[in-house]
């Protein structure tokens, strides 16, 4: 099993920053992807950003290229996304993801979520 901890949510003005961070715990060897997912009322859940460790590279959503950044350690098995130029649709709860394979089948780990919140 794998445990996941978020935090760094809150409240925000629009053109704020945060940074959520992610750390995670317990089977976690064989990391394939770690990434940022979020959802807003009423909406199905998004990705936000995904870091794949074994090549280094990350992928983002249009919507947040060039405001959010995603890195991560894998010594301390965290990531971390930092988020800049907040604007209120980028209120929802984001969730943090690890995917891990073992024996040729991967299995997909989330957090319990951390709220941000974006004023105008």
């Amino acid at each position: 099993q794998v445990q996941l901890v978020e935090s760094g949510g809150g409240l925000v003005q629009a053109g704020g920053s945060l940074r959520l961070s992610c750390a995670a715990s317990g089977s976690i060897t064989g990391i394939v992807t770690m990434g940022w997912f979020r959802q807003a009322p009423g909406k199905q859940r998004e990705l936000v950003a995904v870091m794949f460790t074994s090549i280094g590279s990350t992928n983002y959503a249009d919507s947040v290229k060039g405001r959010f950044t995603i890195s991560g350690d894998n010594a301390k098995n965290t990531v971390d996304l930092q988020m800049n130029s907040l604007k209120p649709e980028d209120t929802a709860v984001y969730y943090c993801q690890v995917v891990v394979k073992r024996s040729m089948l991967q299995y997909s780990y989330w957090g319990q979520g951390t709220q941000v919140t974006v004023s105008s």
